[in-house]
């Protein structure tokens, strides 16, 4: 089975990764409904973390331990510490598994922390805004590459500013071919503007995929 290595960390943003988990850990919306996705909680030391929504959230394990692979994500929300010195060693591990075949989401203060690392210099990105890197990240020289865009998809990297967590998520479950290309119209359709016809579009391209040989 595939994993979500959701980094958590004091402040976390809550809603910035919510769609993401929902859809896949439930797989309700996938291609194949016995796929499914593990979900992980790595910290950068095993003490509980609160959330900026009050959660209290325990790491399963130490990120610096983790070794996804193939099909399996690493999935870094936003938060208010990204930019403490003592999240290096977490770098260090995202750098780590960007030179994997492994999956990357990083959305929001997370953009900001790569970044600030040099590991966007070389890739299409985007984040919360260009100003904003240039202002809170002194070792970014990437904005050649970036992209006034919600979500930025390069090779098996995907940032996102805060404001964009449903187009963050419609890039991840793209890049990692969970859904069919109906079904994740219709997803993006449904949250984005809300018409009930992309829900029934939605529903009806499941049907169309139990019934496809």
């Amino acid at each position: 089975m595939t994993a979500i290595f959701l980094y958590v960390t004091d402040t976390l943003a809550d809603w910035e990764c919510g769609h993401v988990l929902a859809e896949l850990h439930s797989g309700r919306y996938f291609t194949d409904p016995t796929r499914r996705y593990d979900l992980v909680l790595c910290g950068r030391t095993l003490d509980a973390v609160t959330t900026m929504g009050g959660l209290r959230l325990k790491p399963d394990v130490a990120i610096a331990s983790i070794d996804p692979g193939a099909g399996d994500l690493l999935l870094l929300p936003g938060a208010d510490t990204w930019l403490d010195p003592a999240q290096a060693p977490v770098i260090a591990k995202v750098k780590q598994v960007l030179d994997s075949d492994a999956v990357v989401g990083a959305i929001c203060g997370a953009t900001m922390a790569l970044a600030n690392a040099g590991l966007l210099d070389e890739r299409l990105h985007t984040s919360n805004d260009l100003a904003v890197l240039k202002m809170f990240c002194p070792g970014y020289h990437g904005e050649p590459f970036y992209k006034n865009d919600h979500a930025v998809t390069d090779g098996n990297l995907i940032t996102a500013g805060s404001f964009a967590p449903v187009e963050f998520a419609t890039q991840l479950f793209r890049k990692l071919g969970v859904m069919s290309p109906a079904t994740l119209d219709a997803w993006h359709g449904l949250f984005t503007t809300g018409k009930p016809e992309c829900f029934y579009a939605l529903m009806a391209s499941l049907e169309k995929n139990s019934t496809d040989p």
